[in-house]
């Protein structure tokens, strides 16, 4: 953190002409001659080179309004600053490079290091990459800045069955095969896993975000046994992307100082993930759905499920595009997200009948675009919770304004 900060005031103290004289500073060229996938998003982003300094800077913003209300009983008016999030790169060679993404959420509430990784190039099909890496277990958890999204709320899915944003110290492989019209591509990393907070937290449920609490998770393993998660991807250039995902690992401590505690229990995720657009009406379909398996001790109570499962789908439609206020490639969105969660997919042993504990929602949303890299957005939420035991569900609606936009 020290060394961001020296950085950040290093690129504030350039001479006084930095802030009257643009050609200080540039924007980092992307490569935009081939085809991108959820994988490439880390570095996917716009970046300044401030001056002749090593290293590239960048970042984003999202804040909004929320009136909400659960079975008519609300919070009144809300402003929320949901978070910032700073990019820090540098080529600190021809094939030798390095990114960081600090992410500060809820004001300064949660500080966090998504993304701290050295990437060395091989060859197209083999780099190696090590530090704090993004698990990449289905497509969100990777591409999941605010800027790119026409929803103010990240997806259930994403956050609250799988635990975006989801991070560990480790190392991997990474790489890609480019064909004329198509890449495919493959990510493996063996990472510090999860610990018993995904069955002993406060939701009172199998909750793998929970893990995300432990302080110790950047510079100790839980258990020692390494977490591994794996993904293959394909993109056509016509079609869109698919890829398909697996993490699994040891989440429980079963031994310590050599005596045994319990029997290893493990915790497996899989994953499948689709973007494409339609050529005919230019839609951009995004979905992702996931499969959580956990291996449950038997005297925790049945609320706590063994299988869970969840997704979304958002359908984002361009209406106008050209001048808006001004601004000359502006584009008008409509979008709709609709999303599923289910904490629990056991039966109850007494009767049979199957466990409550699952969440629907419903988002429709219009979003303005003044440039590609900021997005206006103005989202009504539906939402459907019906507890364990499978009593009515709590109604939640909630009126949305916000904005999000790279800087």
């Amino acid at each position: 953190m020290k060394h961001l900060l020296a950085l950040l005031l290093l690129a504030g103290a350039l001479p006084a002409a930095a802030q009257i004289d643009p050609v200080l500073l540039r924007r980092v060229p992307r490569d935009t001659s081939r085809l991108h996938l959820n994988m490439d998003a880390v570095y996917n982003r716009p970046f300044v080179q401030p001056g002749r300094l090593p290293v590239a800077l960048g970042g984003y913003v999202e804040a909004n309004y929320q009136y909400a209300a659960t079975d008519g009983v609300s919070e009144g008016h809300q402003f929320q600053m949901r978070r910032l999030t700073l990019f820090v790169s540098s080529s600190i060679a021809k094939r030798i490079r390095f990114l960081t993404e600090i992410e500060f959420e809820d004001g300064t509430k949660e500080i966090n290091i998504e993304f701290a990784s050295v990437d060395v190039e091989f060859s197209p099909l083999l780099n190696v990459r090590g530090g704090v890496v993004m698990n990449p277990i289905g497509a969100f958890n990777q591409n999941h800045d605010g800027p790119k999204w026409e929803f103010v709320d990240r997806p259930l899915s994403a956050t609250q069955l799988l635990p975006a944003t989801w991070s560990n110290v480790g190392a991997g492989l990474y790489g890609k095969k480019f064909g004329t019209t198509w890449v495919v591509a493959y990510e493996a990393y063996l990472t510090n896993g999860f610990d018993d907070h995904i069955i002993s937290n406060t939701q009172n449920r199998t909750y793998l975000p929970a893990s995300k609490l432990n302080p110790d998770r950047f510079e100790e393993s839980f258990n020692g046994v390494p977490l591994l998660t794996g993904k293959a991807a394909l993109r056509h250039r016509r079609v869109g992307e698919v890829g398909v995902s697996y993490m699994g690992g040891v989440y429980n401590k079963f031994e310590d100082d050599g005596l045994r505690l319990d029997r290893r229990r493990g915790v497996q995720v899989w994953a499948v993930d689709l973007t494409s657009t339609v050529p005919q009406t230019r839609t951009v379909v995004t979905g992702e759905w996931a499969w959580v398996r956990a291996n449950i001790p038997d005297a925790y109570s049945p609320q706590y499920g063994q299988r869970q499962a969840g997704g979304f789908v958002d359908l984002v439609q361009p209406v106008f595009r050209g001048t808006i206020f001004g601004f000359d490639k502006a584009v008008l969105n409509a979008a709709l997200r609709l999303e599923y969660v289910d904490w629990n997919r056991d039966r109850f042993a007494e009767t049979g009948g199957l466990i409550g504990d699952e969440t629907l929602a419903v988002v429709p949303a219009v979003s303005w675009r003044p440039t590609a890299q900021t997005v206006i957005r103005l989202n009504y939420r539906r939402q459907w919770a019906r507890d364990f035991l499978g009593n009515p569900p709590a109604r939640t609606a909630a009126v949305q304004l916000g904005f999000s936009t790279y800087f």
